[in-house]
């Protein structure tokens, strides 16, 4: 950080608290060291937080940039795999639901990517996407099926399904009553998933430990 801009802030937040303490008191802490020594430690307090805040906002938005780096290079994969005329039909395939999201239109078109073309990026989704559309045992194994064999797959949001399927799965076995299971899955979740996102960005492994203390304070 350059001395000029951090300078600028520190004068900011000073001129900023000063003007709203009124000039009479302003005088009677200058007569009061003590006073003022106090003063400043809250005002470089406030600066410590509105720093961490800062610098907390660019961790995220790298987390994000290089999620979508690896979504983008997971995806690339699939030229290696399949024909140009297949990677148009696979994604042809998962637009469908992707625009019409829980229709049975959108179940038949990721089942039939699931059952022709089971190495793609998009096929890792639409696996998750399933899991999430179904109901009882049905969800159970498409969410199971996800994390075990396409956990290297992206969304082009920088979504993990590695990380995001176990968050998912990890709830719906609570809700079944496989309550260990479930809390192994956050486990594994923040041990090898930590740099993972979900959808809006936000840290997988942040995700897990509020899960984790929620589920822990409602057994």
């Amino acid at each position: 950080m350059n001395a000029r801009p951090h300078s600028l802030r520190w004068l900011a937040i000073v001129l900023s608290l000063l003007a709203g303490a009124g000039v009479s008191r302003i005088r009677a802490e200058e007569e009061d060291p003590a006073a003022m020594r106090e003063r400043i430690a809250a005002l470089e307090k406030r600066l410590a937080e509105l720093e961490n805040k800062e610098d907390n906002a660019k961790k995220l938005e790298r987390l994000r940039e290089e999620n979508k780096l690896n979504a983008r290079k997971r995806a690339a994969e699939d030229r290696r795999t399949y024909k140009p005329e297949e990677l148009a039909e696979i994604e042809s395939l998962y637009q469908v639901a992707n625009k019409n999201w829980r229709t049975d239109e959108a179940r038949a078109s990721l089942k039939k990517l699931l059952d022709k073309f089971d190495k793609a990026n998009r096929t890792g989704c639409a696996t998750l996407y399933m899991g999430q559309m179904s109901q009882g045992k049905e969800r159970i194994d498409y969410l199971t099926r996800a994390v075990e064999k396409f956990s290297d797959c992206y969304y082009f949001d920088g979504c993990q399904v590695g990380g995001y399927g176990r968050f998912v799965l990890a709830l719906t076995l609570w809700e079944s009553g496989e309550k260990d299971k479930a809390r192994a899955l956050l486990a594994e979740l923040k041990k090898n998933f930590k740099d993972a996102i979900d959808h809006k960005g936000r840290p997988m492994s942040e995700i897990a430990e509020a899960a984790e203390k929620e589920l822990g304070a409602n057994p």
